[in-house]
């Protein structure tokens, strides 16, 4: 077995990115009325070098879908059928035993969405640091540290006094900077970030934002943000995938999905969005709820109970994910204006 060497963030930069291609993903969970989809028949590509970001509502399957790129679904969820090709590295979801538990970290890095939850309470960040690199067999845990005050600096912090301090002493921003880090020393190639700026204040998760971006950029890597926060993944993303009810429901370039959405879910959730300037009233609410893992249709389309433009089809056929000069979208009425569809279509 070859043993693992850190090395400085230039070396990392001089590999090229992996592509990441999600296929046909069905995650499921147990229940007392079996097992129930989360995750359903996703299809997303993960371009080398790009960042994707996934919106949606709680409970749309977002962080499952993130999770399944470690491989690390929780019972009582399983992951049901799909793979999760990675360049370099094969299908995840086929990989067991050590060699799970060496890709995770080395290959896949996860920033978790409560820092504070993967950090050990009982030690500094710098023994949590050690201990990550013998886990990965590193030969040299100087070079570990002095990679690991590197991105901190980067970042904004004295490197030695985060090393030195236990996850209390430091700040939510700070804590979430700590889990990028050790997301990224590793020299992980693919990173997901799920909610990573959830409670932080604007001008913190406006310096998370910025870090995530020249990070991405300087390390070549190729990144996943989670995200209910349409407007923080407006400013870091390069394609944009939007989840409802465990479907993609539409995917693109992140300037095109939100300057011409196309379908109804994309486009309430842009109304959604608070305005500062302009006219107030146009930011509306989407009407009702999200579904839940039991009230998730059986057939037809999952959004049609809050759906504008529902046609009867849409009660029967779920909508398949259709792609057209590189946007994707799963709605029966894509492509045709509300004006045509007739009165007699809707319910």
């Amino acid at each position: 077995m070859t043993a693992h060497t850190a090395t400085p963030h230039a070396a990392a930069r001089d590999m090229e990115a992996p592509g990441v291609r999600i296929r046909d993903l069905t995650v499921v969970y147990k229940t007392p009325a079996g097992e129930l989809p989360a995750v359903r028949g996703v299809d997303l590509t993960l371009a080398p070098g790009t960042i994707t970001g996934v919106v949606g509502e709680s409970g749309s399957g977002k962080s499952t879908l993130a999770l399944s790129l470690l491989n690390a679904v929780q019972p009582p969820g399983r992951i049901a059928a799909g793979s999760v090709e990675i360049d370099g590295l094969g299908d995840v979801l086929t990989l067991r035993g050590e060699d799970l538990r060496r890709a995770r970290g080395r290959e896949v890095g996860y920033v978790f969405q409560a820092a504070q939850n993967s950090l050990n309470p009982l030690k500094t960040i710098g023994k949590q640091l050690l201990d990550l690199g013998r886990s990965h067999d590193v030969e040299d845990p100087r070079a570990l540290v002095r990679d690991a005050r590197d991105l901190l600096a980067r970042m904004g912090m004295d490197g030695a006094r985060v090393l030195d301090s236990y996850q209390h002493e430091l700040s939510g921003g700070m804590r979430q900077r700590v889990g990028i880090m050790l997301a990224l020393v590793l020299n992980a190639k693919v990173v997901v970030l799920d909610e990573p700026t959830t409670a932080l204040d604007m001008i913190t998760q406006a310096t998370i934002l910025r870090i995530i971006r020249e990070v991405h950029e300087e390390r070549a890597l190729t990144t996943l943000v989670i995200t209910h926060d349409v407007g923080a993944v407006a400013e870091v993303a390069d394609d944009l995938a939007v989840m409802y009810g465990g479907r993609v429901v539409e995917h693109g370039p992140v300037t095109e999905v939100l300057g011409d959405a196309r379908h109804p879910y994309t486009r309430g959730l842009i109304r959604a969005i608070p305005r500062l300037t302009g006219d107030l009233s146009l930011a509306r609410a989407l009407p009702g709820r999200p579904p839940t893992l039991g009230t998730l249709p059986a057939q037809g389309c999952v959004f049609r109970e809050r759906c504008e433009r529902r046609m009867d089809i849409c009660e029967t056929d779920d909508p398949a994910a259709v792609t057209h000069d590189g946007r994707t979208v799963a709605c029966h009425a894509t492509g045709r204006p509300l004006e045509l569809v007739g009165r007699e279509e809707l319910v």
